[in-house]
């Protein structure tokens, strides 16, 4: 073999080790990068997840069929949900509220409802703005409610127990006295319009039993009404 056969070979053998290493490095590079952003025009999906890079549950978009029926520390509870709109959860995956929306006229009657809430952390809603109609009947308005410190996940315990029961009327009765056992949450605020056009301001006690009305009514009317403990109007402005 001459020598310059020779040198031919060894530069054969270096190019083709470099060439190795120079397609090593850069597939490990390729795995290193981040994700280059990509650009979608349109995107048509049931359901989107929305998550935390450690898998933690953040956001879920979806339509009526796919909505996610809530979760409280790591119970999920056991209900369908046919609702479209926005659900978000907390750190610990918690639901803490969201967006949603129904509505639908079938043989000249409207049904609608919407609903923008915000919960009480391992509670159910605290604040929410609503919008309901239903017969021609509508309100719309915001509500505080007073939650108490008891886990929402004791209430979804007991009610995902009684969903399990085969009779529906034992299964009816279970879910009944479950929400009943539930210490009560009440509401203590609400401004808006009621099902009878009045716009009304009511604030009521820890109990969440009104103190105070202000209305005007449908006519025009306005009043300011004061009660007891027992509902009793015990001063109006302008008095009757």
């Amino acid at each position: 073999m001459t020598s310059t056969l020779r040198r031919d070979i060894r530069l054969l053998q270096a190019y083709a080790s470099l060439s190795s290493l120079v397609l090593v490095f850069l597939a490990v590079s390729a795995f290193r990068q981040a994700p280059a952003a990509q650009r979608l025009d349109e995107l048509t999906v049931q359901r989107l997840n929305v998550t935390d890079a450690n898998g933690t549950l953040r956001l879920v978009i979806a339509g009526k069929d796919r909505m996610h029926p809530g979760v409280m520390d790591g119970k999920t509870i056991d209900r369908p949900r046919p609702v479209a709109g926005f659900i978000f959860f907390n750190d610990e995956g918690d639901e803490v509220g969201g967006l949603t929306i129904t509505g639908q006229e079938r043989d000249g009657t409207r049904r609608a409802n919407a609903l923008l809430a915000f919960d009480q952390i391992k509670q159910d809603q605290t604040i929410a703005i609503a919008y309901s109609e239903a017969n021609g009947q509508r309100s719309t308005g915001l509500t505080v409610w007073d939650r108490p410190e008891t886990r929402l996940s004791e209430l979804i315990d007991k009610l995902n127990a009684a969903q399990k029961i085969a009779d529906p009327a034992a299964r009816d009765e279970a879910i009944k006295a479950a929400r009943a056992s539930a210490p009560p949450a009440p509401r203590r605020l609400f401004v808006g319009k009621n099902t009878d056009r009045a716009a009304a301001i009511m604030l009521a006690d820890a109990a969440g039993k009104p103190r105070l009305n202000l209305r005007v009514d449908a006519a025009g009317e306005a009043s300011i009404e004061f009660l007891d403990a027992d509902g009793k109007v015990v001063q109006r402005l302008p008095s009757r």
